[in-house]
């Protein structure tokens, strides 16, 4: 039978030998309350108990095999398997002390956990101000019980969410030795710090990249990058950033790096490059100004060296973005309208890249029309627009003016209660100060059904641009979309390790049609910016999502499709378990897909774990002569900070 002892208040602890009770106060009048399993008694002051103890003061829990209260010194002592819990903060140790007045912490043959690092030791003392000293203890942020990295220092001390400050310290890699300072600084606040952290790859050689960051005023703080990579060089950069305005929600960065590159042929692709020099460098400007609750500016900008020195420094940016955008734009925005200007440009001569001196765009969500059942939709913008070519590529640049504006009814209802139907009507009206002079221009269609006929190569040098001055485009547009839902529940299925609290299907079938006129002008005479770029999944067959604004031509397409969703409880919502995906077109007219029909695409999601998900995105040709594309995607992520993703494709 588990005996309890409960010191509360004025700890009353009631001997389980002596049949004898004494009253004394605590600190503060603090409850205690202990705990254990086998023996607990109380001689000269002293509470002794036994047996997997639990002791239990304010913020403070302690665990151990034993552990003695004195009531004259205030003060906890643990043995064996001494756990220490205080707030966020855990210490591990062989035998630790606690006072009940500073809430002093002394300990030995300790770890201890307060995110964002780990301490091990032989000897820790926490004081009542926050901080701790450490002898002979070890320090790193890697959560692992064999961290890959960590420091090694004769004395630790330890001033909590401030500093840490090191004596006689060693940086390990594994168990391998790398540095040794007699003195180091390291800062938890992020106000200043410092990292050294080592790298390899084959293009770099042996290499240790350094940063050290800094306040600068109050509010912006900047880094210091030092970097050596053996076959590479020396390379240093500065970054600063601030958040600034109202509740600072507006951000400003800035990132440079220059580089001396030793060996800047160094390619680890199979693609050619052509001679790069060895001053090597990346300026970027990145702002956000929130200027009222809705006008906001944006500027991105960044200027290269050449168009590899990302792909050979910045290896995780360049997957997300190749080719750096430069752009300043400024946006209004309304619950009924965006208003949008922006100016793109070219920073860069190797990328190339389509650039609107300016562009204003006026952009009218779907709005009833003075509270009638009919709604409104617009979107009407002027550029000026220039087609740059990225320098010495043989292809010749282009410039036009535009001046596009379209307009669109719709009429969405519901009938008979589950039948949801919207049918649309618009018209589109586009103008050019310049077009392409087919008389005097050469070219073969493309064969390929998934390319447009009207696509004509790009000009070249060879082979230049002849204009044919100005020209008005006008489209109208109709077409009508349906769809509706029926389900069934299951609510006795339930299984825990699929997930499952109960099971509902839904089955949405859908359609949409969509007709395109005739514009009565070539589509091969306008010049291309906004233009379609070939792709093996299905297009948006609306107006305004359908954005290739030059590459707008005559279509009759009917889209059909099927939703299928089974979904459970989770945390007291609905949860979409799994999900089926299928459709296709009909191509009656269909000048990006000159094909009967498409391949039927399939989507599927399955998440029967908050941690565990499976994607498919397929398309085969079901109904007519085609390809086969299976692309999956296993995600797991067995802790807060690790994700796992295992991609296959098929085509």
């Amino acid at each position: 039978m588990r005996t309890r002892a409960a010191i509360l208040f004025f700890l009353l602890f009631a001997a389980a030998r002596s049949g004898s009770a004494v009253d004394f106060e605590t600190p503060k009048n603090q409850p205690i309350e202990i705990t254990s399993t086998g023996e607990t008694r109380y001689e000269n002051g002293v509470a002794i108990a036994r047996d997997n103890v639990a002791i239990h003061i304010g913020d403070t829990d302690i665990y151990a095999d034993s552990a003695r209260y004195d009531s004259q010194r205030h003060e906890v002592s643990a043995q064996g398997h001494v756990r220490i819990y205080r707030e966020d903060k855990l210490y591990i140790a062989d035998h630790g002390t606690y006072n009940l007045d500073t809430k002093e912490i002394h300990a030995e043959t300790l770890r201890s956990s307060s995110e964002p690092y780990f301490v091990t030791g032989d000897k820790l003392v926490n004081f009542s101000d926050g901080h701790s000293i450490v002898e002979n203890g070890d320090f790193t942020t890697d959560d692992s019980s064999d961290p890959d990295f960590h420091f090694h220092a004769h004395k630790v001390r330890i001033y909590e969410n401030d500093r840490v400050v090191f004596q006689n310290v060693t940086f390990y890699v594994g168990k391998i030795p790398v540095f040794w300072w007699p003195y180091l600084y390291q800062s938890l606040n992020d106000a200043f710090s410092f990292s050294i952290s080592p790298a390899y790859l084959s293009s770099w050689g042996p290499s240790l990249l350094g940063e050290v960051t800094f306040p600068i005023t109050e509010k912006i703080k900047g880094t210091v990058r030092l970097d050596y990579r053996l076959r590479r060089g020396p390379a240093i950069g500065f970054e600063s950033e601030t958040n600034y305005g109202k509740d600072e929600s507006s951000y400003f960065r800035l990132k440079t790096y220059f580089i001396d590159d030793q060996n800047p042929e160094l390619n680890r692709t199979s693609l050619p490059r052509g001679a790069i020099g060895t001053a090597r460098y990346r300026v970027s400007v990145e702002d956000r100004t929130n200027f009222t609750s809705d006008i906001s500016g944006i500027v991105d900008i960044t200027k290269l060296s050449d168009a590899f020195v990302m792909q050979d420094f910045y290896q995780s940016e360049f997957r997300i973005n190749p080719v750096p955008d430069n752009v300043i734009a400024i946006t209004k925005t309304d619950p009924i309208y965006t208003l949008t200007a922006i100016a793109r440009f070219q920073a860069n001569s190797f990328f190339e890249q389509t650039e609107r001196l300016p562009e204003v765009v006026l952009d009218v969500a779907r709005t009833p029309i003075f509270g009638s059942p009919i709604f409104y939709q617009g979107e009407t913008g002027i550029a000026d627009l220039h087609r740059n070519f990225a320098r010495g590529s043989g292809f010749e640049d282009y410039e036009s003016w535009r001046i596009d504006s379209f307009h669109q009814l719709l009429y969405p209802n519901t009938y008979f209660g589950w039948l949801s139907i919207v049918p649309r009507a618009g018209f589109r009206a586009t103008y050019y100060n310049e077009t392409r002079d087919l008389g005097k221009t050469l070219f073969v269609p493309s064969d390929n059904p998934l390319i447009p006929d009207f696509l004509l190569p790009d000009p070249t040098l060879a082979e230049p641009l002849h204009l044919a001055g100005d020209r008005t485009r006008t489209v109208f547009n109709a077409g009508v979309e349906a769809s509706f839902k029926i389900s069934r529940e299951w609510e006795d299925a339930q299984n825990s390790a699929l997930g499952l609290d109960g099971l509902r299907h839904v089955i949405q079938p859908f359609t949409n049609f969509s007709w395109v006129s005739d514009s009565g002008a070539n589509p091969a005479a306008i010049l291309q910016f906004d233009r379609f770029e070939p792709s093996t999944k299905l297009r948006p067959i609306d107006f305004p999502e359908f954005t290739s604004i030059d590459s707008i031509d005559r279509w009759t397409i009917w889209r059909l499709g099927v939703r299928n969703r089974l979904e459970t409880r989770r945390d007291d919502s609905n949860f979409t378990w799994f999900e089926l995906e299928s459709y296709f077109d009909v191509n009656f007219i269909n000048p990006y897909d000159r094909t009967p029909y498409s391949n039927l695409f399939n989507k599927i999601r399955f998440t029967p774990l908050p941690w565990a998900s499976l994607a498919i995105d397929s398309q085969v040709p079901a109904f007519d002569k085609g390809f086969t594309e299976v692309n999956t995607t296993v995600t797991v992520q067995p802790m807060a900070n690790l994700q796992i993703n295992l991609g296959h494709r098929y085509l």
